[in-house]
């Protein structure tokens, strides 16, 4: 089935100069970029991005991050796009991640992991109209 999902290339990844190579991943895994834009995120764009994070120690440290330098915004489309996009993506957690993986193969950190992506369809619908 054909899905829109979303995937940001965090501030750590654009830093990186690691556009090219998540993008090239991505379309490696025959999804389509529908669109994408490159901008500075505001508070209020990253908190709605991370709504579900609110509450959490670690939300205001997420929010500073995602809000400290340029993202890359994307939206993708594909067979199955929210899945396979997460497993292009990789574990959240450093100890899961795979080589291969986009967080794998280049980030140990937890939230400092060079991409975000859609978890389930129902958020990549939320998220995407954050942006798009």
């Amino acid at each position: 089935m054909v899905e829109e999902t979303f995937v940001m290339i965090k501030p750590d990844g654009v830093k990186r100069r690691l556009i090219g190579e998540v993008i090239k991943r991505f379309e490696q895994k025959l999804m389509e970029i529908v669109d994408i834009k490159m901008k500075l995120l505001s508070r209020e764009e990253a908190e709605k991005l991370y709504a579900m994070h609110r509450g959490k120690s670690f939300f205001e440290h997420l929010i500073n991050y995602t809000t400290s330098g340029p993202v890359v915004l994307i939206k993708i489309r594909g067979e199955e796009a929210v899945m396979n996009c997460r497993i292009v993506v990789g574990e959240t957690y450093p100890e899961k991640r795979k080589a291969g993986s986009i967080r794998g193969d280049f980030s140990p950190f937890l939230t400092e992991n060079v991409v975000h992506a859609s978890s389930s369809k129902e958020d990549a619908k939320r998220e995407l109209s954050i942006f798009f």
